[in-house]
């Protein structure tokens, strides 16, 4: 049998084992490697792994670590720290020394922090595919970004092949999966690619399964992702995540939850604009035709507050179990307020939301735009108290929100905008079946809710919300 022995001078436990390790080369077929000084120990042949190569391609966590291995080279088994039992079964040899039975081992140099990801990166590289893109010295690293077209506008941290290693770790996928088609250029889009716009958009890697999961979404035929770049008109996608993830990874879904100020929110929905941008070729002035476009293009995501809700969430009415972690791509523009302090009855705070709800893509407009009502706990408090379920809000406002066809045609009320005159004295609902969604979020101190309406072209004829379960 062969052996090898992982040790680091700066390790109490690899000193103690010394005359063992002494007495193992002399009767076996044992390899010493150290982590950090060759004529560690001394008196025997010693192979240089202060490279940490060898410690990295065995996944040594500890020191010592004995490992046994068969004629062939395969790893059989292996010992971590000092037992004297164990090293005495593994090696079928007595070991008569004066230690004592136990002693905890150290951590391996090449898991010192920071460590892990850059031996992945020295010596993993070939897990990567894309093509290495070498940057001069006297280049600034932010500003080559720039001058390479990869930024939305704002700075974006460089994606080093040691990043893009650290941040592949947030997922058991294969680097090489491709997740789907990216438009406008329809390029194929890997786990990789994902991990790589991740690191420009400044994501942790435990945000990478909520990216692909959204670029998932948004690569499916009935999101419309190359329509809804095509478009002139103001949307892009919005990421609303569902549970438990959510809160693990520290998003936020309470005050502030539309701003700036969380990590979680602002690079999850970074990095799926960026893979559009990147990967696809969606660019503005190219395919993305949008006349005005709107701040969340940038990025636009939040997680639904799901804690304490009296409302089941939009998860679980798309059919999730309450357990499993979302996300939902919905096609946004900007975000519109409604401000009611004053409605302690749902039906009064309802029709608070219908009036603002009536105005979205233009009050004369009906099934186009679907819309997402956001409504705050305080709001949500209202109905809570009534015992309104959240289908019942919805039926309210679909049927305040049927309107009388005489009031939508054009040149009514003065405006040229409207739809046919034959429509007149018909009853229209102003959004279409499934198209009005309520999620609960925002702060617990305010009457306010909002309304994020969405494009003009939503339903069958073009973007419809989708949802998708986080892998």
């Amino acid at each position: 049998m062969n052996y090898s022995i992982i040790v680091k001078e700066d390790c109490a436990t690899c000193q103690l084992v010394v005359p063992v390790i002494k007495q193992l080369q002399t009767d076996d077929e044992l390899t010493i490697y150290s982590q950090d000084n060759v004529q560690f120990p001394a008196g025997v042949s010693v192979i240089d792994d202060t490279e940490l190569e060898y410690s990295w391609r065995r996944r040594i966590e500890t020191v010592p670590t004995l490992i046994k291995f068969d004629v062939n080279g395969a790893e059989i088994s292996r010992v971590v720290g000092w037992n004297k039992n164990e090293w005495q079964v593994l090696t079928g040899r007595p070991l008569g020394f004066d230690l004592p039975n136990f002693r905890p081992g150290c951590g391996s140099k090449s898991v010192d922090p920071g460590m892990p990801e850059k031996l992945s990166a020295r010596f993993d590289r070939d897990k990567l595919q894309s093509r290495e893109v070498t940057v001069s010295t006297e280049e600034d690293d932010i500003e080559a970004c720039y001058e390479r077209g990869w930024s939305d506008g704002l700075p974006v941290v460089p994606p080093t092949a040691e990043r893009v290693m650290r941040m592949l770790t947030g997922t058991s996928r294969s680097p090489e999966e491709v997740v789907g088609i990216v438009p406008p250029d329809l390029v194929p889009c890997t786990i990789e690619k994902v991990a790589i716009n991740a690191v420009l958009a400044g994501c942790k890697p435990e945000y990478l399964p909520v990216v692909i999961a959204s670029v998932e979404a948004a690569l499916q035929d009935e999101f419309c992702m190359h329509g809804l770049l095509a478009t002139t008109y103001y949307s892009g996608p919005l990421v609303i995540v569902n549970g438990p993830l959510s809160r693990a990874i520290g998003m936020n879904s309470r005050g502030n939850v539309l701003g700036q100020g969380n990590r979680a929110n602002a690079t999850i929905g970074r990095a799926l604009q960026l893979v559009i941008r990147n990967v696809g070729g969606g660019k503005p002035g190219g395919v993305d035709r949008s006349a005005f476009g709107n701040p969340g293009k940038y990025t636009y995501c939040f997680a639904e507050d799901e804690t304490n809700s009296c409302w089941e969430s939009l998860a679980v009415e798309k059919g999730f179990s309450e357990t499993a972690s979302t996300v939902t791509l919905f096609a946004a523009d900007g975000m519109q307020g409604i401000v009611d302090q004053k409605s302690r009855d749902p039906e009064s705070l309802s029709r608070s939301f219908a009036a603002a709800l009536r105005v979205v893509g233009h009050p004369k407009m009906i099934l186009a735009s679907d819309a997402i009502l956001v409504v705050s706990p305080e709001h949500e408090r209202i109905y809570r108290q009534a015992g309104w379920a959240k289908q019942d809000v919805k039926n309210y406002l679909n049927k305040i929100l049927t309107i009388d066809g005489a009031e939508l045609v054009a040149g009514a009320g003065g405006i040229a905008e409207g739809i046919p005159a034959k429509l007149a004295g018909k009853q229209l609902p102003k959004f279409r079946e499934g198209g009005l969604n309520i999620v609960r979020a925002g702060g617990s101190a305010g009457m306010f809710s909002a309304i994020i309406a969405g494009w003009g072209a939503s339903g069958s004829i073009g973007s419809i919300p989708v949802t998708r379960e986080i892998k």
